[in-house]
C-alpha cells in the first residue's frame, strides 16, 4: 500500500484511508472528459484542422489561454 501511494505521488498520511483515493479518481476523470468535450466543441466552432487543431487542443487541455 505504501509503495502504491508513493508511486502515485501521495503522502503517507493520504495513503492510510484506502477508500478515499478511489473515490477521488472518478471526479478528476469527469472534469478531464468535460474539458475534452469543451475543447473539441471550440475547435469545431473555429473549423480547425490538422496541426492547428492539434496545437489548439494541446493548449486547451492544459488550460492555457486559447490562441486563434
Amino acid at each position: 500500500a505504501f509503495m502504491s501511494s508513493c508511486l502515485k505521488g501521495q503522502s503517507t498520511a493520504a495513503a492510510t484511508p484506502a477508500a478515499a483515493a478511489p473515490a477521488a479518481m472518478p471526479a478528476a476523470h469527469e472534469t478531464q472528459q468535460e474539458k475534452m468535450k469543451s475543447c473539441n466543441a471550440d475547435a469545431k466552432t473555429k473549423a480547425l484542422k490538422g496541426t492547428d487543431r492539434k496545437a489548439f487542443m494541446s493548449s486547451c487541455l492544459k488550460g492555457a489561454p486559447a490562441t486563434p
